[in-house]
C-alpha cells in the first residue's frame, strides 16, 4: 500500500490490508485532520478495508466532526461498504 497526500485530498493505492498499513494512514489523515475538516479520501485500487481502518473513519465523522468524501475505484470495496451500510456515512462513490 501507499499513501499520499495534496492538501486535504489523500489518495491510497494497492491493498489496504495489515496493520502497519491502518498506522500509516492514521498518521497522515491525523496530522491532515489539524488543519482541515473536509477531506477527500481516494481509494484508487484496493479491494478490501480492515476493520481498523473502518473504525477509525467512524471516529474521525461522528467523534472528531470531520467530513469525508470517498472516491473508490474498487467495485468489490464500493459493494463491501454498501454491504456494512457506509457508503451513506462515507459519502463513498465509485470513481475512477
Amino acid at each position: 500500500m501507499d499513501i499520499k497526500a495534496k492538501s486535504r485530498v489523500i489518495t491510497i493505492t494497492g491493498n489496504i490490508k495489515s496493520i502497519s498499513d491502518f498506522a500509516k494512514i492514521k498518521s497522515l489523515i491525523d496530522s491532515i485532520t489539524h488543519q482541515h475538516k473536509n477531506i477527500t479520501i481516494n481509494i484508487v485500487d484496493s479491494l478490501s478495508i480492515t476493520s481498523s481502518v473502518i473504525g477509525y473513519f467512524n471516529k474521525l465523522i461522528l467523534k472528531d466532526s470531520i467530513s469525508i468524501q470517498m472516491n473508490v475505484g474498487s467495485s468489490q470495496l464500493i459493494n463491501l461498504l454498501d454491504d456494512l451500510n457506509l457508503t451513506s456515512t462515507f459519502r463513498a462513490k465509485k470513481s475512477f
